[in-house]
């Protein structure tokens, strides 16, 4: 194999494993914000949702952090 295809590679694998770490710390935020809502801490719940959305906005969880935030804000139960 040549080095760029080498290196080409490597770029891949990087991209990959990084996309899937981020929707790993996504998921744990999330979860951790859902178990905060079900607690009442519905404040600690809004600042989990926010850090989502700011942190991973390309995730699949970032629009079920907006939505529940949104709804949070609103005063409604889940």
């Amino acid at each position: 194999m040549t080095r760029m295809t080498i290196l080409a590679i490597l770029l891949v694998t990087l991209v990959t494993m990084t996309v899937g770490c981020s929707d790993n710390g996504a998921r744990e935020l999330y979860m951790t914000a859902q178990f905060e809502e079900r607690q009442n801490n519905v404040q600690h719940a809004k600042e989990l949702y926010q850090e989502i959305s700011t942190k991973y906005p390309s995730s699949g969880y970032a629009k079920d952090a907006q939505a529940r935030l949104t709804i949070l804000n609103q005063g409604q139960p889940k």
